[in-house]
């Protein structure tokens, strides 16, 4: 008996797609192959040694995204926004690419045999913008304050638009802050960048690079289609505390703490703009939907206590 086998493409093959490649080549019951679309030739052969075949394009050249038309079942997007403007043009070029070789037939119906079945969006929780430390559920409104946020937002509506008139079942996951053994802020803390005092702090949210592979797998296979999931832990806490933690851990000193007013004079403004929004992610649809179980639960799990293995 011939079973039936699918094909997965990886839009963006940074650290999260690294991690996710051993989780899709482990379901070959699953996936017969794995295709990373990359920019960079340089990087055709460690992604080889992964169990990957390479696919060159560029998202910001349209022209040169033709192969991946038809060469995949189900699409997983990770690629970041263009830096600048308010509207994500590389969503917008893979939304063509993919359906290039797709022509009406003569019924007016679309001719899916191209499209992809499964499409799985890594978004931002940005899109809510500052709440207030409210928690907030995915049925609450976006409301981007930021130009990076905007071009999110663009992309989740370009998304759902485009799988709402094809069929193509696409789900959003939005991420806070990933974190992993070698995703720390240890530099900022070395620096003794300072933290806002409690008083004037925002809430925070994290996720682990790990649980964040594995929900997209989850994604994949449970989501339903247009549906936004919050990608969180169980743990909000303020970025202070966050701060701490991770100074403790690694036997480096906390970061002073100052007050909001005086922020503006000592902080970057790429990390004063993080602390200007504060909300809390609740994670109950994917729990209950994407019948999802973290791994780690909260940073205090995922960052190892002195003397653990990975401290």
């Amino acid at each position: 008996m011939v079973r039936y086998m699918k094909r997965l493409l990886i839009i963006g093959c940074g650290d999260v797609g690294a991690r996710l490649i051993p989780l899709a080549l482990a379901r070959r019951h699953v996936y017969a192959r794995v295709y990373a679309l990359t920019r960079d030739a340089s990087q055709c052969a460690s992604l080889r040694a992964l169990g990957v075949t390479p696919v060159a394009g560029d998202l910001d050249k349209p022209h040169t995204l033709s192969a991946i038309a038809g060469i995949a079942h189900d699409v997983v997007h990770l690629a970041p926004p263009p830096s600048q403007g308010v509207t994500d043009t590389r969503t917008a070029h893979l939304i063509a690419a993919l359906g290039k070789n797709n022509r009406n037939n003569r019924k007016g119906k679309l001719n899916r045999s191209t499209l992809p079945q499964h499409f799985v969006y890594i978004s931002t929780s940005g899109v809510y913008g500052d709440c207030g430390g409210a928690v907030v559920p995915e049925t609450r409104p976006a409301h981007p304050q930021t130009a990076r946020a905007l071009r999110r937002v663009d992309a989740e509506r370009r998304l759902r638009a485009w799988g709402a008139r094809s069929g193509v079942q696409v789900s959003i996951l939005r991420v806070p802050g990933i974190y992993a053994d070698d995703r720390l802020p240890l530099a900022r803390l070395q620096r003794g960048t300072p933290a806002l005092r409690d008083e004037d702090d925002s809430f925070v949210n994290h996720v682990h690079a790990d649980d964040l592979a594995r929900m997209v797998m989850a994604a994949l296979h449970h989501a339903s289609p247009g549906r936004a999931y919050n990608a969180v832990d169980d743990l909000p806490q303020k970025m202070g505390d966050y701060f701490d933690l991770v100074a403790d851990r690694h036997g480096l000193n906390r970061p002073p703490r100052i007050a909001r007013r005086d922020a503006a004079r000592v902080i970057p403004e790429n990390l004063l703009s993080f602390m200007s929004e504060s909300r809390q992610l609740s994670n109950l649809r994917l729990k209950r939907e994407l019948r999802f179980r973290l791994r780690y639960p909260s940073v205090l799990d995922g960052i190892p206590a002195p003397g653990k293995d990975g401290a």
